[in-house]
C-alpha cells in the first residue's frame, strides 16, 4: 500500500485520505516525513495540504466566533461559506508563496559564509522550501477555535516543525536553522494564522 511519504514523486495517496495521512505523519513523525515526503519540484501536494489546513482553520474560527464573518451574502452561513472558499482558493496559496519567498531569502542569508571569501552553503531548492512551509503548518488546522492559548501552542509547534523541516531538507546547522526559520514562521504562522494577536490577548499587549 502506497504511503503519502513512501514515494513523494508520484506514489502518494491523494484525496482526503492522503491529506489526513500526511497530516498525522508530519505531526507525529516529522523527521521521517520531511526526510521522505519532500521532493524537488513536487509542490502541488504541498499547496493542496496548505489550502486544506487553512480551510479547516477558518471553519473552526467562524464556527466559534461568527462575528468575524463579514456580511457579504444574504445569510451568515452563506457569508461564512464564501469566506472559507476565498481563503482556500486565494489567501492560502498567496500566503504560502509569500511565506516561502521570505523563507528562501532567510535561507540564503543563513547559508552565507565568509571564510577567505564569500560563499554559500549547499541547500535544497525553492520547491522544497515551499513544501516544508506548507507541511509545517499542520498544527494550525487545530487552531481555528477562538482560544488564544490554543493558537499559541499550535503556532509554537508549527514553528518547531518548520525548523525541523529546514534542518532535514536543507541540512542547516542549529544556529542557521533558527536564523532561517524564525522570520517565515513569524510571518506565516504568527501573522497569517493570528498567533501574534493571540499572544497579545493572552498577555494584554
Amino acid at each position: 500500500m502506497n504511503s503519502w511519504i513512501g514515494n513523494p514523486e508520484g506514489g502518494r495517496d491523494r484525496g482526503l485520505r492522503g491529506l489526513a495521512r500526511a497530516w498525522l505523519e508530519v505531526l507525529v513523525r516529522p523527521r521521517r516525513f520531511f526526510a521522505n515526503g519532500v521532493a524537488p519540484g513536487d509542490q502541488a501536494p504541498g499547496l493542496t495540504f496548505a489550502a486544506a489546513v487553512a480551510a479547516v482553520f477558518v471553519l473552526g474560527w467562524v464556527a466559534t466566533e461568527p462575528t468575524v464573518v463579514p456580511a457579504i451574502a444574504e445569510s451568515t452561513a452563506l457569508s461564512a461559506a464564501v469566506v472559507v472558499l476565498l481563503v482556500t482558493a486565494l489567501a492560502a496559496p498567496v500566503g504560502l508563496h509569500l511565506t516561502a519567498a521570505l523563507a528562501t531569502v532567510s535561507l540564503v542569508i543563513a547559508s552565507l559564509e565568509v571564510d577567505g571569501g564569500v560563499s554559500f552553503r549547499d541547500r535544497g531548492g525553492v520547491s522544497e522550501t515551499v513544501q516544508v512551509v506548507a507541511y509545517a503548518s499542520a498544527p494550525m488546522a487545530l487552531a481555528g477555535p477562538a482560544i488564544p492559548a490554543l493558537r499559541v501552542v499550535c503556532g509554537g509547534y508549527a514553528t518547531l516543525l518548520l525548523l525541523v523541516g529546514f534542518r532535514i531538507v536543507h541540512g542547516t546547522t542549529p544556529f542557521r536553522t533558527i536564523l532561517a526559520g524564525l522570520p517565515p514562521a513569524a510571518f506565516g504562522y504568527g501573522v497569517g494564522y493570528r498567533v501574534v494577536a493571540a499572544i497579545r490577548t493572552l498577555f494584554g499587549g
